[in-house]
């Protein structure tokens, strides 16, 4: 018998909200299926306040409630029956952001989960990735966000080690992120991605997704390290509303996409990768599976 439930995902970045709504299809003896029903962006960047004054604004404060009672109602009306809220990066550091998300709690109903780097990292490693993962090939796994990037690496099927980093694309932007930074980058995967051979990555993120979806590339191809460096130095070569006219991006994506691409050729250039594939996963599809996961453990 067929039985279908709907899950959500709220996804409280740097850069922007995300909801995202699944529904998963469970028969017996088949494989359960998770089929994306709803995604819902909205470009708060609350990382923008955070980096800079270590709070987040009375005016993001009133888009923060306006988007989660906005999100709650969503849920209502598809009839979610599980949901998970994680925020990343902005709101670790917020000095007002467990006061944020008690407000958020008392206005809306809905329980906010602020999570460390570590844990965003486990989360999206319960998405399909290791599915698309050859079990003889080796992947660096980059997660680029606007406050922070996750690397993981992959060797014959199995995780090897994973690490967050202060490098974010809206920290980028603000001129936030030093030197010292880059080269601590730099040197984690120089290390441990030194003693293999024919490394490829994995990118994941709206930017990737975007470079990924202009590029005409089928699902499952990969992007080579000559075509991501032509695409940054077109990105370089145009101004911000440049982007926005001649590349058809939005607002919010035409100044952060720019950052996000240079993080990308980076980690590529330091594991000595020569593509990247990007199957269009992240947080919000790997909280869907750790809500599921978590039913499964109930029973």
């Amino acid at each position: 018998m067929l039985t279908i439930e709907k899950y959500a995902a709220i996804d409280i970045g740097s850069n922007a909200v995300r909801l995202l709504i699944s529904s998963v299809h469970e028969e017996e003896g088949k494989e359960t299926r998770f089929k994306k029903t709803s995604l819902v962006r909205v470009p708060i960047r609350l990382g923008a306040d955070v980096f800079l004054t270590k709070k987040v604004s009375e005016d993001n404060i009133v888009r923060m409630l306006d988007a989660m009672q906005s999100y709650q109602l969503l849920m209502k009306t598809h009839k979610v029956v599980r949901y998970k809220a994680c925020a990343t990066s902005a709101m670790r550091e917020a000095e007002n952001g467990t006061e944020l998300v008690s407000l958020i709690k008392e206005k809306t109903g809905l329980q906010i989960d602020i999570i460390d780097g570590t844990d965003e990292a486990a989360i999206i490693a319960m998405t399909d990735l290791k599915e698309l993962i050859n079990s003889d090939a080796t992947y660096l796994y980059v997660d680029v966000g606007g406050g922070s990037t996750e690397f993981t690496l992959y060797h014959n099927g199995n995780t090897i080690i994973s690490k967050s980093f202060k490098l974010g694309t809206v920290r980028l932007l603000n001129d936030l992120v030093t030197n010292d930074v880059w080269k601590e980058v730099e040197v984690w995967i120089r290390q441990h991605t030194k003693g293999y051979t024919r490394i490829s990555l994995i990118g994941s993120g709206g930017n990737i997704n975007n470079i990924f979806k202009n590029s005409g590339k089928r699902i499952g191809k990969p992007l080579s390290y000559l075509y991501l460096s032509s695409y940054y130095k077109l990105l370089s070569s145009l101004t911000y509303e440049e982007r926005i006219w001649e590349l058809n991006l939005n607002q919010d994506r035409a100044d952060v996409i720019l950052p996000a691409t240079r993080i990308y050729l980076s980690a590529m250039k330091w594991s000595a990768a020569r593509q990247i594939y990007v199957p269009k996963i992240g947080l919000s599809d790997g909280i869907i599976k750790s809500l599921y996961n978590e039913k499964l453990n109930i029973k």
